[in-house]
């Protein structure tokens, strides 16, 4: 195995010849700049140091070897067309799910499970039925407080799958130590780890993968999530240049009625269908049924009062 202290002490040269060039730039500017052009100047410095340290930050452990070299060279070669993707989409999930984390005490690489389990996608569903953007299965989503019925699967939502994930996360961080055992877990199942921890005698992942003693998916899960890690935190230096950047993730919740079809709802607030539908992945039906009382929903930000208003209308328009 290596470690990763190679491409950082690249990261840091670099950054150290980009603020040394910066520094002799501005030692020969000849005019003095007004305080108002120093304070500008001083932002966009810390704005820069900020995504500077952003790169080179990990809260998981980094493990660089053969594995994860070959997941690197696949996500630059013929994976690259949806890795470029993900990276779009991790401008907008990846700072609501590590916010979620971090109020969690929760390492916030851990968010990187999301882009190897789902792309970050809501309507994700694997050939064992597991859902959403945390891919939970049935019986675990259950176990962890999110419903799913006829008409909501909370496995869709990415908040409550989130929450629901963390707390899931932490049990098997409880158990199992390592935060590659807990990815480990969450791939394979507690129970199969377990028996193989207990039949090799040992807790370290690579010495479980060495051994074969791990599913094929389990070995390459842990590799794919550190590939991931690697390019995202500095894209540049793995071909990844001129990405789109999406919106974060922003939105308000309302309380609705019974009978509240979210296509009427998109419609009054001028926004397009499938971007309410998305926002409330969870409701299967795109409505929630008259029988259910209420129900709280996602609309985007300062979008509520005109969502209020609207049920209110509805009502009193029904009760006449």
């Amino acid at each position: 195995m290596k470690c990763w202290s190679v491409v950082l002490l690249l990261c840091i040269s670099l950054d150290t010849f980009a603020a040394q060039k910066a520094t002799i730039e501005e030692k020969s500017v000849v005019k003095t700049p007004s305080l108002k052009e120093k304070l500008q100047n001083l932002s966009q410095k810390n704005a820069k140091n900020a995504a500077a340290n952003n790169t080179l930050i990990f809260d998981l452990p980094v493990t660089y070897n053969k594995k994860v070299s070959n997941w690197v060279h696949y996500y630059q070669t013929r994976g690259q067309k949806w890795f470029r993707e993900w990276l779009t989409r991790s401008s907008k999930y990846m700072p609501f799910i590590q916010a979620e984390l971090q109020r969690a005490n929760m390492p916030t690489d851990l968010a990187f499970m999301v882009m190897i389990e789902s792309g970050f996608s809501s309507r994700a569903v694997s050939h064992a039925d597991a859902v959403g953007p945390w891919q939970f299965i049935a019986p675990t989503g259950t176990r962890y407080g999110l419903r799913n019925n006829w008409w909501l699967d909370e496995r869709r939502d990415l908040k409550k799958s989130t929450l629901a994930a963390i707390r899931y996360l932490k049990d098997l961080r409880e158990e199992f130590g390592s935060w590659y055992l807990v990815a480990a877990s969450y791939n394979m199942g507690e129970n199969g780890l377990r028996r193989q921890i207990k039949k090799h005698n040992t807790k370290d992942y690579w010495t479980l993968v060495n051994k074969g003693a791990l599913p094929d998916e389990t070995q390459e899960y842990v590799p794919k999530i550190l590939a991931a890690m690697l390019i995202t935190k500095a894209p540049n230096l793995y071909g990844f240049r001129d990405l789109e950047r999406m919106d974060v993730l922003d939105y308000e919740v309302v309380s609705v009625p019974g009978g509240t079809d979210l296509d009427a709802v998109a419609d009054h607030l001028g926004v397009t269908r499938k971007a309410l539908k998305d926002l409330n992945a969870e409701i299967l039906l795109g409505y929630i049924p008259r029988q259910v009382d209420k129900h709280f929903i996602r609309v985007p930000k300062g979008a509520s009062n005109m969502v209020s208003e609207y049920v209110h209308s509805k009502s009193r328009i029904a009760r006449e």
